[in-house]
């Protein structure tokens, strides 16, 4: 399946399913935009980078583990309950936590090397979190075994990640262009909601590409 296909199956599930995924997700990205928002003018630039991430730590692993659950109930046929979703997210959120430590701090050398590097331990670690979530893996060994996983289809992965962040980039860059430099609170916080809700949608596109490339790995 080619990428275009991967992303318009996802922008399908994606729409009909877009108000269960506000209630469970928008809260929290709100609740992380907000406690952003608070620290970045209670803290200095240095300090800033380091609550920032920290943030991350905190929220990222809440809202995109109750995603993954929700998505692999509805690929079922399953109807779950929220706070079925919230309480297993929460359950498994310390695991959960360490993979995006691990992840972030892998990302940012590779970065710090060259972008290409970066990118390359980026789509490399992008089946980590629903081994972890879905098959119960440990951190470490949903690394490896996402490092095995995309092999093969690093493209396809490239590719279905350019079809979704560069029309979010462009929309980000947008707003930043139409909307007032000194943006109230208030206008801030709904821009960043909004901006960190859409980035879900990856999230999405990753969960399909993951599932057909998991199942035929599976033994029947």
């Amino acid at each position: 399946m080619n990428p275009l296909t991967i992303v318009q199956d996802s922008l399908y599930f994606f729409r009909r399913n877009v108000v269960s995924i506000l209630a469970l997700c928008l809260p929290l990205v709100i609740l992380e935009a907000l406690t952003r928002q608070m620290l970045s003018g209670a803290t200095d630039t240095d300090g800033s980078t380091s609550w920032q991430l920290l943030i991350g730590l905190l929220f990222y692993p809440l809202y995109t583990g109750v995603l993954i659950l929700f998505m692999s109930a509805k690929t079922r046929g399953d109807v779950p309950a929220k706070r079925h979703l919230l309480a297993t997210t929460l359950r498994m959120w310390p695991t959960f936590a360490v993979l995006t430590a691990l992840s972030t701090l892998l990302i940012m050398a590779g970065l710090s090397l060259f972008i290409l590097p970066g990118v390359w331990v980026m789509i490399k670690l992008v089946f980590a979190e629903y081994l972890l979530v879905l098959h119960g893996l440990g951190p470490l060994e949903a690394m490896r075994q996402s490092f095995r996983m995309t092999q093969g289809h690093m493209m396809r992965i490239l590719g279905c990640v350019l079809f979704v962040y560069l029309p979010l980039g462009v929309l980000e860059g947008l707003s930043y262009y139409v909307l007032p430099g000194q943006q109230s609170p208030a206008l801030s916080l709904a821009v960043d909601s909004i901006s960190s809700f859409l980035q879900l949608f990856i999230s999405v596109v990753m969960f399909r590409l993951f599932m057909l490339i998991d199942k035929p790995a599976r033994p029947a």
